[in-house]
């Protein structure tokens, strides 16, 4: 665990933001390679997060680019989890 307040586990952030069902789930697409953070592959469930990372995650048939805007302490509601991340290159709009 970290103790900087300003940093999280990203398997932890990547369920807090709702982008995974389960935390567990987030580390095995980590550990298979499907993040990318600050454009380098990362294949750590613990690896350190911050606000204004970089984040492209490929899960459930899509990839997406995202900058961290926030770190929160737990899994809220869909609402809340949409605050913790700014969605860049949205191509879903463009489908």
């Amino acid at each position: 665990m970290t103790s900087d307040p300003d940093a999280l586990r990203l398997d932890k952030w990547l369920f807090y933001a709702r982008l995974f069902k389960s935390r567990g789930l987030a580390a095995d697409r980590i550990e298979g390679g499907g993040v990318r953070l600050n454009g380098q592959p990362c294949r750590k469930p613990g690896r350190v997060v911050r606000p204004g990372d970089l984040l492209v995650v490929s899960a459930h048939g899509d990839v997406h680019s995202l900058r961290i805007v926030a770190l929160s302490g737990r899994r809220g509601p869909a609402s809340e989890a949409r605050m913790l991340y700014d969605e860049l290159g949205d191509t879903s709009e463009n489908r």
